[in-house]
């Protein structure tokens, strides 16, 4: 959803969220998230809007963690593995919580959401992963799925924008279609959003932006372990 045009032509799609000022952002969760509204617009449609999931004060402590270095992201897992700068030009950073406070409370939030998702869906999410993803003026990432089904264990997907101020001309929307492909929505890279949406029934791509443009992007995923297989690393 961009801007205010297409934003407010979607009225009710987004989901407001209050958050707890008082305590630093060091305190682990302390946003005050209406877990089952976000259950149940994942249930019934399979994705959600969160606005203001973070503070603007939280979106630059996180950004302020940010690394000096990056690499270029790929495309696929182990021996899949493969750098194609016609499908993707963005450069990541994978998190750990030793990046600083603001991070580890980032992932503790994501946990309570695993945890909400499992209590009231059953998805049997096993864990989380996610990355800093940086795209630099011009760069895109090209229409893709970040699973498919039953060939990989990435189940539910998020997205969370660190752009405070960002403008729609800037650009860099995510753009949405639905399981047949057809187009459902552009969202706006602004700071504090979180989008989630099941990983296999979206197919989605990040226009080019004409500024620099910051993200967490991260898969709560089921354990692909078994049969003598351990679930692959990132």
């Amino acid at each position: 959803m961009d801007g205010g045009t297409s934003e407010d032509k979607q009225t009710g799609l987004c989901l407001a969220l209050e958050v707890a000022k008082k305590r630093p952002l060091s305190t682990c969760c302390e946003s005050i998230l209406d877990y089952q509204a976000v259950m149940d617009a994942i249930y019934t449609r399979g994705w959600v809007i969160v606005d203001d999931f973070l503070t603007a004060a939280e979106v630059d402590a996180l950004k302020a963690c940010l690394p000096d270095a990056w690499r270029p992201a790929g495309i696929g897992r182990d021996a899949l593995h493969q750098d194609n700068r016609a499908i993707r030009r963005d450069q990541i950073h994978w998190l750990e919580p030793s990046l600083g406070a603001p991070v580890a409370d980032y992932l503790a939030r994501m946990e309570a959401l695993r945890l909400a998702a499992n209590r009231m869906l059953m998805l049997g999410l096993f864990d989380y992963e996610a990355h800093f993803a940086r795209y630099r003026s011009g760069d895109f990432y090209a229409t893709h799925r970040d699973a498919f089904a039953g060939r990989s264990n990435r189940r539910l997907t998020s997205v969370f924008y660190l752009n405070n101020d960002w403008q729609p001309q800037a650009g860099g929307v995510l753009r949405m279609y639905d399981d047949d492909e057809q187009f459902l929505m552009d969202v706006s890279p602004r700071g504090g959003r979180l989008v989630l949406f099941l990983s296999e029934e979206f197919p989605h791509e990040v226009l080019p932006a004409n500024q620099e443009r910051y993200s967490i992007a991260g898969w709560f995923r089921v354990n692909g372990s078994g049969n003598g297989r351990l679930d692959p690393p990132r």
